[in-house]
């Protein structure tokens, strides 16, 4: 009995210490890494399979993405589905998806290379520009953000201790050039903040503080974790690393250097254990890795889990750790709206967006919210936006928070083409754009070059009906001069001397139809003014015969365009459909060359129907193929003589060059056209393109020997073009190198050099 006392004394203050000694609690730092963070994903599968609980999340970045996802009652499968889906790639990459971008919204395509905006300070005197902070287009991330995190800051009462798992995430304040942890508000933005890459991604602004990347000053905070938490144990997940040494021939990692702090990645505890996850170099936003480095991540903290599994006594069940989740999940509040508060305008400013934003019921759902949200981002009177939604306990619904910036009202844009043709020409374009009650723009562009040169001046209303409308009138002039289309660095045949000039006053009254297409109906007042010689051999004491028509065309047009690129395009499709009544007077002065030497008078009307389809399939293995036709259906009249009747012809001009060249084969009245196009991606921004298109008119335009025009017979003459290019699409436009072929008598194959657009304003007809 007196040797069992001790035993039995030992025996009971071992089991009252147990009783009311504290629960083992583990935290879990995860680094920032980019892409490779989604390692992360994989040692919490790892500690889940092993039962392992997780009592605190601490993480930077990547690390903040995922560890923020956890905490907000997500499961892994959830979270691994939601970053290898397509829609994640799009939000790190800025691309908008397809059902979100607004063609109505879109200006006429043009040669610009870059675009440079500013306002004028009335009070200083002096122009403000400001330099583009991101490369990257956040819109589609900050709404996903704002999904999926404001139900988890609702139910948590916007305190980060009461998530589902207690969270810390880490961002950087350069300002004051130190990290800042972030322990409450809105989830989704402290996230957001966290992974703020410099010049990647637009900074945000939290407490009057603008915030980037966390991991420039803290990438592991492991520091975090014990000062907040107090844990007994640590377990770190590594994904990323120090930047190498700069390199005095490499800028990149000079400013690497100079933005980002050196990290120790130390678990800093003694009860701590590392995993490191060895990954390779991958670009920070590439995530066409993401299930092999969640592999990876699995497999590397497997290989650690005994070690793990020293240092952590305690398990949690699945089924356990599934019910706390579901608890979590069911008490967040659904995200309906019932108010739209903007920020950051002024009055009239905030209602004109008011207008756009109409709420078509008492409440509203977030989807049905980012249809409008979207085409307000596609307003290029707007410059940035930034949603929130605020959960309201009286009511049980958000009110969502718009802060909006108007873009700068001052634009202009510089380009054009560079050329081994006479295709070069010089591109500059300035506009004012106004945003109030309503809002319009007012300017003008000018082209000049050897073969073309254009100007035009518009105004264009938008008004934010319902729905969205413009106005649009403005004048053009276009002129071409065939006779100095020919080549600097090859020897040319002599052209013809053919001067095409048009100049035209339109109005146009336009609708959206989808968000992909618009309906446009107008009218314009025109002159064409064409100057030729009736042969080839002519000398300078030749006079040339002059062609006028004055004319007015009423026209419908209706065009759906989702082309990825405005010229060398490879994904996405367009279709276009046209209707022109035209009614004027042909008026002809003949030249020296003309076999009649008296002037001509004729009153023409015609009716023209123009069909355009050109769509891109999806991508075969190594392939996209593309399929490209048109077709064009007239009763238009012939004119005086055949030069003149070929000149005021449509012609059909499926690849760059040909915009740029006469070619009588491909001018009719009347036709039927269209080719296959197969393009192989050697790199992201490299294709190889081939191209072949067929071209039958119903009926040829034909000289006969008197030179009086006349038709031929039907379906008796086709023609082919082909081409095949290398593209490079450049941050400032196109670089291509093409061999063409043309079915005419001289000069069927052309080497063609091009950097630039070869893009025109819009002709009368189009």
């Amino acid at each position: 009995m007196t040797r069992l006392l001790p035993s039995l004394i030992f025996t009971c203050i071992f089991c009252l210490t147990t009783l009311f000694s504290e629960a083992q609690r583990v935290a879990l730092v995860l680094s920032g890494g980019g892409s490779k963070g989604v390692a992360h994903i994989g040692l919490l599968k790892a500690l889940e399979d092993h039962d392992i609980p997780i009592d605190y999340i601490t993480g930077t970045s990547m690390g903040a993405i995922v560890g923020g996802l956890y905490a907000s009652g997500y499961t892994l499968e959830e979270i691994e589905a939601m970053i290898a889906s397509d829609e994640f790639k799009k939000w790190v990459s800025g691309e908008i998806e397809s059902n979100y971008t607004y063609y109505f919204k879109e200006e006429a395509p043009n040669a610009s290379w870059v675009t440079l905006k500013f306002d004028y300070d009335v009070k200083k005197n002096k122009l403000k520009s400001k330099l583009p902070t991101n490369i990257i287009a956040p819109y589609e991330m900050d709404f996903a953000f704002m999904k999926l995190f404001s139900s988890s800051s609702a139910v948590a009462d916007y305190n980060f201790d009461s998530l589902f798992v207690p969270f810390r995430c880490v961002a950087s304040d350069i300002e004051s050039r130190k990290a800042v942890v972030l322990n409450k508000g809105q989830l989704g933005n402290a996230i957001r903040a966290s992974m703020t890459f410099p010049f990647y991604y637009k900074p945000i602004e939290i407490d009057g503080k603008l915030l980037f990347d966390g991991g420039m000053y803290n990438n592991f905070p492991s520091d975090v974790a014990i000062s907040d938490f107090q844990p007994d144990v640590i377990i770190g997940s590594k994904a990323a690393g120090n930047y190498e040494k700069p390199d005095p021939d490499d800028i990149i990692s000079q400013i690497q250097n100079m933005l980002v702090a050196k990290t120790d990645y130390d678990v800093i505890l003694k009860d701590g254990v590392l995993v490191e996850h060895e990954l390779g170099d991958v670009n920070v936003v590439d995530f066409s890795h993401t299930k092999a480095f969640i592999d990876s991540g699995y497999k590397h903290t497997i290989k650690m889990m005994e070690e793990i599994k020293s240092l952590v006594h305690e398990r949690v069940s699945m089924d356990e750790r599934q019910k706390r989740r579901d608890e979590f999940t069911e008490r967040k509040p659904p995200l309906v709206i019932d108010s739209i508060n903007i920020r950051g305008l002024t009055k009239g400013q905030t209602t004109y967006v008011n207008k756009l934003l109409k709420q078509k019921s008492e409440l509203l759902t977030l989807d049905e919210v980012k249809n409008d949200y979207f085409e307000l981002i596609a307003d290029d009177k707007i410059r940035n936006i930034f949603p929130q939604l605020e959960y309201k306990i009286s009511t049980g619904y958000y009110t969502l928070f718009l802060d909006v910036k108007p873009a700068e009202r001052f634009h202009v844009q510089f380009g054009g083409n560079i050329s081994s043709t006479a295709a070069n020409a010089a591109f500059i374009e300035a506009k004012y754009k106004h945003l109030g009650a309503q809002a319009f723009e007012i300017g003008g562009n000018v082209y000049f070059g050897r073969f073309y040169s254009s100007v035009m001046a518009k105004t264009r209303i938008d008004f934010p009906s319902r729905p969205s409308s413009f106005l649009e009138g403005g004048f053009i002039y276009n002129n071409k001069n065939y006779f100095r289309s020919s080549s600097y660095f090859f020897e040319d045949i002599t052209p013809s001397y053919l001067i095409d000039n048009e100049s035209f006053l339109y109005l146009d009254v336009g609708v959206p139809v989808t968000n992909k297409g618009k309906l446009v109906v107008g009218a314009a007042l025109a002159r064409t003014k064409n100057k030729y010689y009736q042969t080839n051999e002519f000398t300078r004491l030749d006079t040339a015969d002059v062609t006028y028509f004055d004319f007015y065309t009423p026209q419908v047009l209706f065009e759906l365009n989702s082309l990825n690129y405005k010229q060398y395009a490879n994904s996405g499709a367009r279709l276009l459909l046209s209707l022109n009544y035209v009614n004027g007077i042909e008026k002809n002065i003949p030249g020296s060359t003309s076999v009649n030497a008296e002037e001509y008078k004729k009153h023409h009307d015609w009716i023209q129907f123009k069909l355009i389809y050109d769509n891109y399939f999806q991508r075969l293995g190594p392939f996209t193929f593309g399929f490209y036709g048109e077709l064009m259906v007239s009763n238009q009249p012939l004119f005086h003589n055949y030069i003149s009747t070929m000149m005021a012809s449509p012609s059909f001009e499926p690849i760059p060059e040909s915009k740029v060249l006469f070619l009588p084969n491909y001018r009719a009245h009347n036709y039927v056209a269209g080719g296959l196009k197969v393009i192989s991606r050697l790199h992201k921004r490299m294709d190889l393109r081939v191209e072949g298109y067929l071209f039958q008119p119903y009926q040829e335009i034909i000289q006969e020997e008197d030179k009086s025009v006349n038709y031929g017979t039907e379906f008796t003459k086709r023609s082919v073009m082909a081409t095949a290019a290398f593209v490079w699409h450049s941050p400032l436009g196109p670089l291509s190198l093409s061999v063409n072929y043309y079915d005419r008598s001289d000069d069927q194959y052309t080497i063609f050099f091009n950097i630039g657009y070869i893009i025109f304003n819009r002709s009368v007809l189009e």
